[in-house]
């Protein structure tokens, strides 16, 4: 009986996804994403999709209701927020509605349309 209940400990508190501290991870092109406060028990996964005008790769993850992430032209935007351009491989943390860069406090440069 232990075996079993640390094999579901195990499995339900992925890397990706841990139930019990409300934290989801995934990967947006190069960038690493942290969402925390996002208790689900599965996550939607990643989307990459061409824009239509000039074919660049979007990226879009939203593993929670208030948290919706897009990567466009290097853009990062959170929520519809324009936040700033990044640089290969920046982490990107969402906790609690802020947005974080390699640990330093992202400010938003605009609403997008």
């Amino acid at each position: 009986m232990t075996v079993l209940s640390a094999a579901v400990v195990v499995t339900g508190c992925s890397k990706s996804n841990s139930v019990l501290l409300g934290r989801v991870e995934a990967n947006l092109g190069t960038h690493p994403i942290i969402v925390t406060d996002c208790y689900r028990t599965s996550v939607p996964s990643t989307q990459m999709t061409k824009d239509p005008v000039d074919g660049t790769v979007v990226y879009r993850w939203a593993p929670c209701v208030d948290a919706d992430v897009v990567i466009h032209h290097d853009l990062l935007m959170v929520n519809g927020k324009a936040y700033k351009r990044l640089s290969p491989g920046d982490t990107i943390i969402v906790d609690h509605g802020q947005v974080l860069v390699n640990t330093h406090v992202a400010r938003g440069v605009g609403e997008l349309p």
